[in-house]
């Protein structure tokens, strides 16, 4: 009887990626299951905001043409602008998942000196509380002065804005960023569930 001998399979290492990725944003076990779903929620209210400012500034409007243009140097158009705010915008809001995953509890092993260690409470509590108290007031103010008709430098808004020229646009400008204004309250309260968690443990 002849034997064939036995080799062992390494994954692909897409599979490998993606069966880290997977590992280190499983949610952490004790967290509140409302934590879990504030926190992966947070990336989506902040979404259609992001997907706004991409579709009107870089495809609707005319040359590129936008309110935050006036305020840009010479050397950076205002497409590259508003599509680099919105992916960093996403990426801020896509922390928030690290208060109820594993890489909120422990660094990656891929950094230097912390890797493998725990992430201390104070490291990740008090960015994300603070983070929280300026997103709330940010928002906060953007809407009272939207409301007010200025920007938030006090400066008169541009007389089409938001319609895009229809009362369509401007439902769908107020029903993208409408969920802004829960993005630092919500924060808040997965950041205190992070706290009450990793104190007791």
């Amino acid at each position: 009887m002849t034997t064939h001998p036995t080799h062992t399979v390494t994954p692909p290492r897409a599979g490998r990626l993606r069966a880290a990725w997977t590992a280190a944003h499983a949610p952490v076990a004790g967290a509140p299951r409302w934590a879990r779903v504030a926190a992966y929620g947070i990336p989506f209210l902040v979404l259609p905001s992001s997907v706004w400012r991409i579709v009107t500034v870089v495809f609707l409007a005319p040359d590129g043409a936008g309110a935050e243009g006036g305020a840009l140097p010479s050397w950076l158009p205002v497409e590259v602008y508003v599509c680099l705010l919105s992916l960093v915008s996403e990426a801020v809001a896509f922390t928030a998942v690290g208060l109820v995953a594993t890489w909120g509890e422990v660094f990656p092993r891929w950094l230097p000196l912390v890797g493998g260690r725990r992430v201390p409470v104070p490291g990740a509590v008090v960015p994300a509380a603070l983070g929280a108290v300026a997103l709330t007031a940010l928002w906060t103010v953007a809407a009272v002065s939207e409301a007010r008709g200025v920007t938030l430098t006090g400066e008169p808004l541009p007389s089409d804005f938001p319609t895009m020229g229809s009362a369509l646009g401007a439902s769908v400008f107020y029903a993208s960023y409408a969920p802004l204004l829960l993005w630092g309250p919500l924060l808040g309260a997965v950041t205190v569930a992070y706290w009450r968690r990793r104190r007791r443990t």
